[in-house]
């Protein structure tokens, strides 16, 4: 539900620019031939020629709205061209317009705080720009003034088509207007220079809204399109919301849907001025305390809502629907989906990542579902979410499991048949890499560790160590997790080429494991200790390390005590002795973290997940032989 925010003291200067018909837009520039032609984009499921998902203004004149197919698209408009939106993993793939809305972002951030809304739409606030330009140079004393700054919708003004640039000269001129409409003129002026600059440099044309907050700016930036700007002084504040539609505030994302519909048929609200009617009181009696304020400060024109300075998304998330005869009905069906959309949402992520240095902290998964029969059918999927893990197989192996337990929580143990209609896989929580966060190779003084570092060396991805997702909502239930630690022998060779296969994608996705493997086979085999300082021989270290089984151990106790039995060998005296040397070290299994095992070299992978599986059958383990505590500085005793 809404929340009411707190009134800023200074006034503002917000502008929420929204692209025009932005995917043709995109289409157009790929090939200019559509330019001026009525253009669509349509859905990769040709049925019917494929649901419209974008149409360009020329068709729009000739009736062709988004919810029509592209069949009926030609018998209205029969000159229309339809172009297929790109497909990758059997959906729509949208990255060629998110590149696309990033160019546009990083021209409009020049100005101010920037907050990317969507792949199309951007908030900016301007204050501090618009105060800089009135004191600097205002409006009147500049030399010249854009174009597009006189060609601005002002509420409440003139606009007559005769006089409507004068009119607003006159009004971007006025010497004793209000500070407030003084600064809006300065905001106008910098967001038609924003304007044309996207124009030059993307061949992209957008609309904005300029006002004193976000819902406002919103609001105008609708009102006059395509490649126009509206500007809401104070004073048409009023005006604009006293017969503005509550539908129109619903579809703006200004009002909930749920919301909206309230106010229309539990208190006959069917435009904003008609809120003026209640007090403050009675809409926090029906709607509570935060709500109801937020409905009493919207019918005056108040939001304290700031622009947060984000230019990149909140969240990354891919899913897919699966209408009428297409949904769902089996597991094997559902985990065939769910692989593509983790898949994709990996590459995302991982992309993130090695861009922009965030990371993200938990999966969710969204469901929609039907039981057959039309059994307790108002029971609603639930969502389920668990920490996040970086990787594409264990995003997968998450994201079934969260499935089966919303499964098991929708069906309520009842043996019925079920359809999902829908399927959406998403990671929220993200949030920058801690400055001074660094790998585990950053403790090696090996020649090689430098070289044997990727370029994410220094980035520690956090991954839960708990051995099962855990639901941050509604109590997910428990699932085993798969890490390479504590494996039984007949998985071992799995998760070996799973290891290698994970840095392989890592170092170079372009090359295949086999030309990996077969690069390593031709290098003679090294081991951890290669990259720890000291003058004893490899070999004399490793078999120190790692070669003392646990009948070496027991016997190592007992002699400790009694002294060398008869008939031992040279050889196991001198196994024992080199073991008495080393101090007693004891750890557990379950507290190494997999992340920074997948961090270290192939080889050495191999060696530590070696020694962590034969740790685990030794149950009664109280005394070992050298190990990787002894390289490291012994901590002090206090």
């Amino acid at each position: 539900m809404p929340v009411a925010r707190p009134e800023p003291q200074e006034p503002r200067v917000i502008a929420h620019v929204d692209m025009d018909c932005f995917y043709v837009q995109v289409e157009q520039r790929k090939n200019p031939e559509l330019r001026g032609l009525p253009t669509a984009v349509v859905q990769y499921n040709n049925w019917k020629g494929g649901g419209l998902i974008a149409v360009s203004y020329e068709a729009r004149k000739f009736g062709v709205k988004r919810s029509m197919r592209g069949d009926e698209a030609k018998k209205v408009c029969p000159d229309i061209q339809l172009v297929q939106v790109p497909v990758a993993r059997g959906k729509a793939d949208l990255n060629s317009y998110r590149s696309a809305g990033s160019e546009v972002v990083a021209i409009l951030s020049t100005k101010g705080r920037c907050e990317r809304a969507s792949i199309d739409e951007v908030y900016l606030d301007l204050t501090d720009a618009a105060k800089s330009m009135l004191s600097e140079t205002p409006p009147e004393v500049l030399e010249s003034i854009p174009e597009e700054a006189l060609k601005s919708k002002v509420l409440g003004l003139n606009s007559e088509d005769d006089d409507r640039e004068k009119n607003v000269r006159e009004w971007l001129f006025r010497r004793h207007a209000d500070y407030q409409d003084k600064l809006l003129a300065c905001g106008a002026i910098i967001v038609a220079r924003l304007r044309v600059k996207v124009l030059e440099e993307t061949k992209f044309t957008c609309s904005a809204g300029i006002a004193h907050n976000k819902m406002l700016a919103k609001l105008a930036s609708a009102m006059h399109k395509p490649a126009q700007q509206t500007v809401v002084p104070s004073s048409s504040v009023m005006d604009l919301l006293s017969s503005l539609p509550v539908k129109k505030m619903i579809i703006r994302k200004q009002l909930g849907g749920k919301l909206g519909c309230s106010l229309q048929i539990d208190l006959g609200v069917n435009t904003i001025g008609d809120l003026l009617n209640f007090s403050e009181a009675k809409l926090q009696e029906c709607y509570g305390i935060n709500t109801g304020t937020w409905l009493w400060k919207i019918a005056r024109g108040t939001s304290g809502e700031e622009v947060e300075d984000r230019l990149l998304p909140k969240s990354h998330g891919c899913g897919k629907t699966f209408p009428g005869p297409k949904a769902l009905k089996t597991t094997a069906s559902v985990r065939s989906w769910l692989n593509q959309l983790c898949e994709e949402l990996s590459e995302r992520i991982q992309f993130d990542l090695d861009q922009n240095k965030r990371v993200a902290h938990t999966l969710t998964l969204h469901t929609n579902a039907y039981k057959e029969n039309g059994v307790d059918s108002q029971r609603k999927f639930p969502s389920k979410s668990c920490p996040l893990r970086y990787g594409t197989a264990k995003i997968q192996d998450d994201a079934m499991k969260l499935f089966d337990s919303a499964l098991h929580d929708f069906l309520s143990s009842q043996n019925i048949r079920w359809g999902i209609t829908s399927l959406s896989i998403s990671a929220s929580k993200i949030s920058e890499i801690p400055s001074g966060t660094c790998s585990i190779l950053k403790f090696f003084r090996g020649e090689n560790s430098s070289s044997m570092s990727s370029d994410n060396s220094d980035v520690l991805i956090p991954e839960s160590i708990s051995k099962s997702p855990k639901n941050e909502n509604e109590g997910c239930m428990a699932a085993t997790q798969s890490d390479n630690v504590d494996q039984p022998a007949c998985q071992e060779k799995e998760n070996e080429n799973h290891s290698n296969q994970t840095v392989q994608d890592k170092a170079n996705p372009a090359q295949g494991i086999g030309a990996s493997q077969k690069k390593l086979k031709e290098k003679e085999p090294y081991s951890i200790l290669k990259f720890f300082p000291g003058s004893e021989s490899s070999s004399t270290r490793k078999r120190a390390f790692g070669d003392l089984n646990q009948d070496h151990l027991e016997r190592n106790q007992t002699e400790q005590q009694e002294g060398p039995s008869e008939g031992c060998d040279d050889a196991t005296a001198r196994s024992n002795q080199t073991a008495q040397q080393h101090e007693i070290w004891n750890f557990n299994v379950e507290d190494v973290d997999p992340s920074v095992i997948d961090e270290l070299p192939l080889e050495i992978q191999r060696e530590v997940r070696g020694w962590l599986h034969s740790a685990t059958k030794r149950t009664n383990m109280t005394k070992r032989g050298s190990s990787i505590a002894h390289y490291f500085s012994p901590v002090k005793k206090t």
